[in-house]
């Protein structure tokens, strides 16, 4: 399992859009083979600046979601609102610390 981690920001009037748009595609995304955990962030600061968290059971999973005709639609509508080109990671947990008692 691996974590992929995009930054997007978008011009502020296009907010609505995103939003709008993503709630109508988050299951999709989310149910796509492969997917297992997805969340949409929002800086704190600088509230025209999202974040999608994903965890992925594969590299190849993401790699099937990022050439399907899903993702080729939801980039088609999300690229255009965009300020600033997105930015994206793909990590992997190295250490998990856990409250000790």
């Amino acid at each position: 399992m691996f974590t992929r981690i995009v930054k997007m920001e978008f011009k502020p009037e296009n907010i609505s859009t995103f939003l709008e748009d993503f709630e109508s595609v988050k299951h999709k995304i989310r149910n796509f083979e492969g997917c297992l955990h997805l969340q949409l962030w929002r800086d704190k600061r600088t509230p025209h600046i999202f974040f999608t968290h994903s965890h992925w059971q594969e590299e190849s999973d993401l790699e099937n979601y990022r050439h399907s005709d899903l993702f080729k639609g939801v980039w088609a509508k999300t690229k255009p609102l965009f300020q600033e080109k997105a930015a994206a990671w793909s990590v992997d947990v190295v250490e998990e610390v856990s409250v000790s008692s």
